[in-house]
């Protein structure tokens, strides 16, 4: 893999050779991580003051494209060295507060022009969402907050972020990457981890404005012996169905953390998050259709490239 440094100047700046490298790209928030180390040269430094955008190229092709928080020069064992680190397009919009304002009547591209576009982030794809109800934005929420709660409340989805750095404001599609883990495959290591904790019993919606509640709950999870509950409060002259969604919405992604495969293999970049997954290891006993939530993608003298799956139950 090779780096490359977009200045706020709009310069690109090819980086000396990497010593090390490690990429997390979940698409969503939290958003991704990354951090590379590279052979310093006096000339950088003009650059590296500059540094805004990083893009992480591999066989010629783009593979992420990340913002830049910080940069470290150091003098060390390997020589003088600078390593660069920072987080995805998402964090611009998390580090952003919107004003409180509530909208009578909007879509969601009004939306992203309104909470997205004046942060430097470009929308790849949006759904046409058009509620007929009000929808507040309130006080001290992030740009993030404003747009991933119209997506779930009216669409039922998440937006995520592109490996390119665009917003993708629609449902998640299938890549059409097809892979296969079996007993064939250079698999490094295969972890399966199992966890209730944070999964929901009930989800009690509430709309203070108009007085009303909502109650959804999880069978599944009470008959296992758990007692969670969350409060949820929504925007004021929430619909029932919003109210009902909203809650059953709460529950699905608390489920969603109970199960994950890790899977660790040699290579870099060899899936992102929305690719299929066919998992066949009978040895584990494990075997079913997984999409892949996050990966992460490291490289060092002694490890080498290794590339890290976390695998979720499609569903």
């Amino acid at each position: 893999m090779t780096g490359r440094i977009f200045t706020a100047d709009h310069h690109v700046y090819d980086l000396p050779p990497l010593l090390s490298w490690n990429v997390r790209h979940t698409g969503t928030v939290p958003c991704d991580s990354w951090s590379v180390t590279a052979v310093y040269q006096p000339e950088m430094l003009t650059v590296l003051r500059m540094a805004a955008g990083f893009a992480a190229i591999e066989n010629g092709m783009t593979q992420l494209r990340e913002i830049v928080d910080e940069y470290t020069v150091e003098l060390g064992s390997r020589g003088m060295t600078v390593t660069l680190s920072g987080r995805g397009y998402a964090a611009r919009l998390l580090d952003n507060e919107s004003r409180p304002v509530t909208y009578e009547q909007v879509t969601l591209r009004e939306l992203i022009r309104c909470h997205a576009e004046p942060y430097g982030i470009s929308c790849g794809a949006a759904a046409d969402l058009r509620p007929t109800v009000p929808y507040t934005a309130g006080a001290g929420i992030s740009q993030w907050k404003v747009i991933s709660e119209f997506c779930r409340t009216y669409g039922g989805f998440l937006p995520r972020f592109a490996k390119t750095g665009e917003l993708l404001a629609t449902p998640e599609q299938d890549s059409g990457k097809r892979i296969i883990l079996d007993s064939g495959s250079p698999v490094l290591n295969c972890r399966i981890r199992e966890d209730h904790y944070g999964v929901l019993t009930e989800a009690l919606v509430i709309d203070k404005r108009q007085n009303v509640s909502y109650s959804v709950k999880n069978p599944e999870m009470i008959a296992k012996g758990g007692q969670c509950r969350r409060v949820i409060y929504t925007p004021g002259r929430s619909t029932w169905d919003a109210m009902r969604y909203t809650g059953e919405y709460q529950i699905q992604q608390s489920k969603k953390e109970e199960q994950a495969v890790t899977v660790t293999l040699p290579g870099s970049f060899g899936a992102f998050p929305g690719d299929r997954v066919t998992v066949r290891l009978e040895k584990l006993g494990l075997t079913g259709n997984y999409r892949v939530a996050e990966t992460e993608n490291r490289f060092s003298a002694r490890e080498g490239a290794v590339m890290i799956w976390t695998l979720k139950e499609c569903g």
